[in-house]
């Protein structure tokens, strides 16, 4: 089973939308194990005070209950995923495009989401 660490936008994404593929998931893309580091966790902790974003982070913090969380610390979730992956590689879970872009630089990989549907995108 391989890890992918998610950050913040992919994880209320995965949260709150319907996501057709998630049931073939282990076909199509391999056994994935979605794990969030703990500045992830802090961030949506914060997000929670946004009266707008509120009900989503909620939804979302519960539905991360059960996930492992990981020593991945920081102020800035992207930079210290940026500097994980360079040091170690992995698969990042985001939709972010400037962090997308710095991932495949750092030779890391991405999942992501098109229509609704988690892909794999390649370097």
């Amino acid at each position: 089973m391989v890890e992918v660490i998610c950050d913040t936008n992919f994880l209320i994404h995965l949260a709150t939308k319907r996501i057709k593929n998630i049931d073939k998931i282990d076909v199509e893309i391999g056994q994935l194990s979605f794990v969030v580091p703990k500045v992830v966790q802090d961030e949506l902790f914060i997000l929670k005070n946004d009266d707008q974003k509120k009900q989503d982070i909620i939804n979302t913090l519960n539905f991360i209950k059960n996930y492992k969380i990981i020593p991945i610390n920081g102020k800035f979730a992207d930079r210290e995923l940026i500097n994980y992956v360079r040091k170690n590689g992995g698969i990042i879970a985001t939709m972010d495009k400037e962090l997308k872009k710095e991932i495949k630089k750092n030779n890391g990989s991405i999942i992501s989401f098109s229509n609704d549907r988690m892909v794999l995108e390649s370097q």
